[in-house]
């Protein structure tokens, strides 16, 4: 029984599977269109928001050392995923790698943990959208009521219609300006975040047409906000001042993680969260025309492009302002503002910009985890519904509006902290796995055609590996816990289930 749990899926039945393509998913997406997928899902709430938090809570200016650590994890992993993409091209990303190497109990660890990547991250994220539409639209005059901006229950201050140009980046002190004290203002109980769930249903809905259709929507939102972030960068380092910069690690405070090198250390931690999403584009493997080909373009494109702009914003964002300024939930916002009121005409234009940077992550987000749900009820691990493909559209619908369905209830009931919390440990097991997969695999079966080989095998995915756990025992003791319990339900829905209908056990034991 137990040896049974490490039973693996035969790589010839998977890449038999990949060729035949029964399930009927269309091959439409491009080595371009898999790079702005995963542009699109990484490039999102970690320059628009933490990057900014990051900073100003654990790492001050060295935020930019964090992002390089948390780079070469995500280099290294990427490496790993693109051999795996390109040698199995089949949707499920790190839950089909690990069923072909390290066996089914483990694929089902990794399966369930990627909900936490994929699902926990899109409700996350729109709750981050919603916040920078509700601050656009009253940029306009317009005000969405408040009780329908937040999380279930939580107590907000309603704030009165003020222009931004009027504000300045501290909100207390700009009411204060105009004769307001904020300890004053009438307080409202939040009944739902009401934009966040709109968003994850149009997005949803987008996902049921059509691969294609939201390729096109995803390559337009990528262009918007990379050409807006771009511009940041080049107009930023013209106001850069080099004070800021000093101390560039802050002294620790005392408290571990609390800046100094621990500080850095939890940093690349907490903002790993800003690189979730490039194995995103793996889960896309089946709808890549050439895969072998294109998927380590898309991985490896991706990620490259998205890691420098993260870390040239770090550089021009804490060299405007005072790290100390950034704990917000629009810190470029906040940089704009310290350039002066002859910027102003930027600030809009940012906000526009984060709203389509994070519309292609909950895009991606959505995309990726229905087309986990569809390879985990192939293999009998979850019910057949999951796997059924719309007829005309040839999408994973069912399980695209279930995942969708869910993820409306979590953005407008749960607050972004309890959401986000989750997403950076389960992205970084995750990673970690697929890294471990690599060097089991080039043991154990050698043989196998690699159209892209990782480099320097096996020191390349153990320290991949390695950084990861680092990052993960780096991550504040409530997460490990909530990841703790969260694999116990992933347990017990298993083996009440999973185990016993499973394909791959069931056409065991008829050998």
């Amino acid at each position: 029984m137990a040896r049974n749990l490490f039973i693996t899926k035969s790589l010839v039945d998977l890449l038999q599977e990949a060729r035949e393509n029964k399930a009927g998913l269309k091959k439409t997406l491009t080595g371009l269109n898999l790079t702005t997928l995963g542009i699109g899902a990484i490039i999102g709430a970690g320059i628009f928001v933490l990057t900014g938090q990051a900073a100003a809570q654990y790492a001050g200016p060295g935020i930019v050392i964090s992002f390089i650590i948390s780079g070469i994890a995500c280099a290294f992993a990427g490496l790993c995923y693109a051999e795996f993409a390109s040698m199995i091209p089949i949707a499920g990303s790190a839950y089909t790698y690990s069923y072909a190497t390290l066996g089914e109990f483990l694929a089902w660890i990794i399966g369930w943990d990627l909900i936490l990547e994929y699902l926990f991250a899109a409700a996350t994220v729109s709750v981050g959208w919603s916040g920078y539409v509700v601050s656009f639209l009253q940029d306009f005059g317009i005000q969405i009521p408040t009780a329908l901006t937040a999380a279930t229950g939580s107590v907000l201050v309603e704030v009165p219609k003020i222009g931004w140009q009027e504000l300045t980046t501290n909100l207390t002190t700009g009411l204060a300006s105009r004769g307001i004290d904020v300890n004053t203002l009438p307080q409202v109980t939040a009944i739902v975040n009401l934009p966040a769930m709109i968003i994850i249903a149009v997005l949803s809905l987008l996902l049921v047409i059509g691969i294609r259709e939201s390729a096109n929507f995803n390559n337009f939102m990528v262009i918007t906000k990379v050409s807006v972030i771009i511009l940041f960068i080049a107009i930023g380092f013209a106001f850069v001042t080099s004070d800021n910069w000093h101390p560039f690690i802050p002294e620790n405070t005392g408290q571990w993680g609390h800046f100094g090198w621990s500080g850095i250390l939890r940093g690349a931690g907490v903002i790993f969260f800003a690189y979730i999403g490039f194995d995103a584009v793996s889960t896309a493997a089946q709808e890549a025309r050439n895969p072998q080909r294109d998927m380590p373009v898309g991985i490896l494109g991706s990620l490259t492009v998205s890691t420098v702009l993260y870390i040239l914003v770090a550089i021009v964002l804490t060299g405007i302002v005072s790290y100390t300024t950034l704990n917000v939930a629009d810190p470029v916002a906040v940089g704009v503002n310290a350039m002066g009121k002859g910027m102003f005409w930027l600030r809009p234009i940012v906000k526009i910009a984060a709203i389509a940077g994070l519309s292609s992550v909950i895009l991606v987000m959505l995309m990726g985890q229905p087309r986990i749900f569809y390879s985990m009820s192939n293999d009998g691990l979850l019910p057949p519904v999951f796997s059924k493909v719309h007829p005309k559209y040839k999408t994973p619908y069912i399980s695209t509006l279930l995942t969708g369905s869910v993820a409306i209830i979590l953005a407008g009931v749960l607050p972004i902290s309890i959401l986000g919390e989750l997403v950076s440990i389960g992205t970084l097991l995750a990673f970690a796995i697929v890294c471990i997969s690599i060097i089991v695999l080039r043991k154990t079966r050698p043989e196998i055609e690699r159209p892209f080989r990782t480099p320097f095998v096996p020191v390349i995915p153990a320290l991949g590996a390695l950084i990861c756990f680092i990052q993960m025992l780096a991550l504040p003791f409530d997460t490990w816990a909530r990841l703790i319990v969260w694999m116990a339900i992933g347990f017990i829905i298993y083996f009440s289930y999973g185990i016993h209908h499973s394909k791959q056990r069931i056409n065991h034991s008829k050998q």
